[in-house]
């Protein structure tokens, strides 16, 4: 029956239907088939509803909201200058502020989406000005943006706490080396690429020279604020003053502070579409989660992990090895599936299995994250493909090819992680 549920599922997705609606289908239809298993109707909305109706889940919605709030505040741009001013007179400098500013903004967005349109807006115009090639801009943001599911807080560690009961913080401070390594990985392909290709140094040092013009000092003093929305949010829950959902309401107001009084980009007559922003960008996510929770407790009460668990583990000892198909599957799951579900169906399922080989729980979350962020830059339905695509005006599949070779260097980084545990281990 686990199996007639799984055939339906992929058969739904193969034919097109949305995700959601491909769950509920799978989920009724052994019912339907006149079976005693599977979920009625009635059994499919209450369990969707209790599932939807955790404290922990409203930290995405307001994760979401901060982010879009210091979008608008501009906090992408002077989180730019800072590392522009520092890096950019290297070779691939530039580029390699772009990736920095994704790396520091998906501290305060949590989202990859978020953290592509934010920094794309800003950094695909300006380095198209200075000379460098228009897809390989939006290949390099829409890679990167993936950095912001990557550190912490990060929304999809939030859903992979909700569906296992993994400590959140762990998970936060679990996602730290690993987004700095994969940071690294990106910057070091993009130094290699500008110095094969070559700059335009005449007008990127015209650009330095107006920029380091403002001084250290004032630059640093303007984006302070920027830089302190992770210190606060997370020193919070380190320091054990609040938990990550009171933590992400601290984001919101702070988010809400900064630019209103500091920054003074935004009034307070645009707080009103910034909720509507937020709740269209959430109500699909909410929707999608809650059926996603129902569809994992049916596979639970057929015993789905059992038996997934008993053929993996009858059929391959190694850990190594079971972690590398896992991120097979992951890599091309990401590409068809958008992250929010895939860890919630799949995360209890195979959370059991590498437990018993010995895999740490928080080594396994911060792996599969990894895995499905690269998913958000893949073809054929990288959700930042189509994000950087639009700013740059051009195909995602275009994006996609400029994209390919910083995929590459993610994908080295994340084997890296995969197999030196520590990595995700050592703030623990």
């Amino acid at each position: 029956m686990s199996a007639l549920i799984f055939i339906v599922f992929a058969a739904a997705l193969v034919l097109g239907m949305p995700i959601a609606m491909s769950m509920v289908l799978s989920t009724v239809i052994p019912r339907l088939l006149g079976t005693t298993m599977g979920s009625s109707v009635n059994q499919l909305i209450t369990n969707s509803f209790s599932g939807a109706d955790t404290t922990p889940i409203i930290a995405v919605p307001l994760f979401i909201l901060a982010g879009v709030i210091m979008a608008e505040g501009g906090i992408s741009r002077r989180l730019f200058n800072v590392f522009a001013y520092f890096v950019g007179g290297l070779t691939g400098g530039l580029p390699c502020a772009v990736i920095l500013t994704c790396l520091f903004y998906g501290a305060i967005s949590g989202s990859g989406p978020a953290t592509t349109a934010a920094v794309g807006a800003m950094a695909i115009p300006f380095l198209v000005e200075l000379g460098y090639d228009k897809t390989f801009s939006a290949g390099m943001v829409a890679t990167a943006g993936g950095l912001g599911v990557i550190i912490p807080p990060s929304i999809p560690f939030v859903l992979y706490s909700l569906a296992t009961g993994v400590s959140t913080s762990a998970l936060f401070l679990g996602g730290v080396l690993p987004g700095f390594a994969i940071g690294l990985a990106l910057m070091a392909y993009a130094v290699y690429y500008c110095g094969r290709r070559g700059e335009d140094r005449k007008k990127i040092n015209a650009k330095l020279a107006e920029l380091r013009g403002q001084g250290l000092w004032k630059l640093v003093k303007d984006s302070f604020p920027a830089l302190m929305s992770p210190i606060i949010v997370l020193g919070g829950i380190y320091g054990g003053i609040v938990t990550p959902t009171e933590a992400a309401c601290i984001s919101v107001f702070y988010s809400l502070i900064v630019s209103l009084f500091v920054y003074k980009t935004i009034t307070f007559s645009s707080i009103l579409p910034f909720l509507k922003g937020a709740v269209k960008t959430y109500a699909p996510l909410c929707f999608v989660l809650a059926f996603a929770i129902a569809f994992g407790r049916v596979l639970t009460l057929l015993k789905a992990p059992a038996i997934v668990s008993d053929f993996v583990l009858g059929n391959f000892s190694s850990a190594g090895t079971v972690m590398f198909i896992i991120v097979v599957v992951f890599l091309l799951m990401g590409m068809v599936m958008d992250t929010g579900p895939a860890i919630v169906i799949l995360a209890p399922i195979l959370l059991p299995i590498v437990k018993t080989l010995g895999i740490h729980p928080v080594h396994f979350g911060v792996v599969m994250v990894c895995c499905l962020s690269i998913g958000l830059a893949t073809p054929p339905f990288g959700l930042d493909l189509f994000v950087a695509g639009t700013l740059a005006d051009t195909p995602p599949m275009t994006v996609a090819k400029k994209a390919m070779p910083f995929i590459i260097a993610f994908a080295i980084a994340l084997f890296g992680i995969t197999y030196v545990p520590w990595l995700s281990l050592a703030l623990l």
